[in-house]
């Protein structure tokens, strides 16, 4: 018989296997290419195998397999999938097919599992690298589809809009709900809050989207330099450069004869071979050099705008403690919403991350209440 920690343990990876099962479901249901709404289909049915091994052996240890109750997590990126489609969405899906690769590896009579769990990781991983080829111009060979591959990392982990969104959103929403408690604190009437609280919104929110503005405008000003030396020395040094090229491949893994045959065959076109060691050497994308400072800048001063909102509106139609009172209780919800959202990418629960979230930003907010209260004290 197992243990009562066993015992768990099947019933999480059952709960697991079955998540992930909806969410290949949601894929391929909103998936149009024909060829990936197949492999999203197979990766679910594959997942809920998974889950009749661990169903089987609570079965064996005599335990009652109770229905299954999709996660907040599972709902959310459903509902993020069936809104914004797959493209959003993979790359969080990748990143967490990677960090659960090996989840079975020491998982006693789960070796088939374990396998096949990685070769799901691959597949996904291969699946957001092919959509990013077109952006990047990949796939004319062994060298293209390995650049193209490693870009999936980037994709996954460091470039990911949404977590960008979110992370811009929470900004807006913590820090102006610690400027108003700060001043709630310090006595301040329920105007001198509100107007507080709407400077605070434009004054953060502009700052981030000229924070923004300047930082995409200073990236592209730079890959444009880099570029233009790159282009130079293709022109002047092309032997040096397709010598280069075939270095980079040769370090992705690629046989050094093959390297140099790849290096060779982008070097016949100036501008393919510009693009490839754009890409391959100084990791810039030549078609959009890091992006438009103006979308940018936009989006950052709307995100922080929406964040910083939901400590504010209460002041809208509400006075004294009860106003505070709501601006706390909506700010704790907005907490909510980021934390289950930042669960997307730490692994953790949604439960988990939301309640860390709401601590972690009441606890702020109280601080500076208190700062405020000192601070008034004094003034006065």
């Amino acid at each position: 018989m197992a243990t009562a920690q066993e015992i768990k343990r099947f019933r999480r990876n059952l709960a697991d296997e079955l998540d992930s099962a909806a969410v290949y479901d949601t894929l391929s249901a909103v998936e149009r290419d024909d060829e990936r709404r197949r492999i999203f289909a197979e990766l679910a049915a594959s997942e809920r195998e998974h889950a009749s091994v661990w169903r089987e052996k609570l079965a064996a240890n005599g335990v009652a397999v109770r229905p299954h109750r999709r996660s907040a997590k599972t709902h959310l990126l459903q509902t993020l999938t069936r809104t914004f489609g797959p493209s959003l969405v993979l790359p969080t899906v990748a990143a967490a097919e990677y960090a659960d690769r090996d989840r079975y590896a020491r998982e006693p009579g789960a070796e088939r599992l374990s396998a096949q769990e990685q070769q799901h990781a691959a597949i996904v991983q291969a699946i957001v690298a092919k959509k990013r080829e077109p952006e990047h111009g990949h796939g004319n060979g062994n060298g293209e589809v390995t650049g193209a591959t490693e870009s999936w990392h980037k994709g996954a982990t460091a470039g990911n809009d949404l977590r960008a969104a979110v992370l811009g959103a929470n900004d807006g929403l913590v820090s102006n709900f610690c400027l108003i408690m700060g001043v709630a604190g310090a006595g301040s009437v329920n105007r001198t809050i509100l107007l507080t609280g709407l400077a605070g919104l434009v004054a953060g929110a502009c700052s981030m989207a000229l924070g923004e503005w300047l930082s995409v405008t200073n990236a592209r000003e730079l890959a444009r330099t880099q570029i233009a030396k790159e282009a130079d020395e293709l022109e002047h040094t092309p032997d040096a450069e397709r010598h280069e090229l075939a270095l980079i491949y040769q370090a992705k893994g690629i046989d050094p004869e093959e390297a140099h045959r790849v290096a060779a065959q982008i070097m016949r076109n100036k501008d393919e071979a510009l693009n490839t060691l754009a890409r391959e050497e100084l990791g810039i994308d030549p078609k959009e050099l890091g992006g438009n400072p103006w979308t940018a800048a936009a989006v950052s001063f709307g995100l922080f705008a929406i964040g910083a909102a939901f400590p504010t509106a209460p002041f809208l139609w509400a006075h004294g403690v009860p106003a505070i009172a709501q601006s706390v209780a909506l700010s704790a919800c907005g907490l909510a919403l980021v934390g289950v959202f930042t669960s997307l990418f730490n692994g953790r629960s949604a439960t988990f991350s939301a309640f860390r979230q709401i601590v972690i930003g009441l606890a702020a907010a109280a601080f500076t209440a208190g700062a405020g209260r000192l601070l008034g004290v004094s003034i006065s």
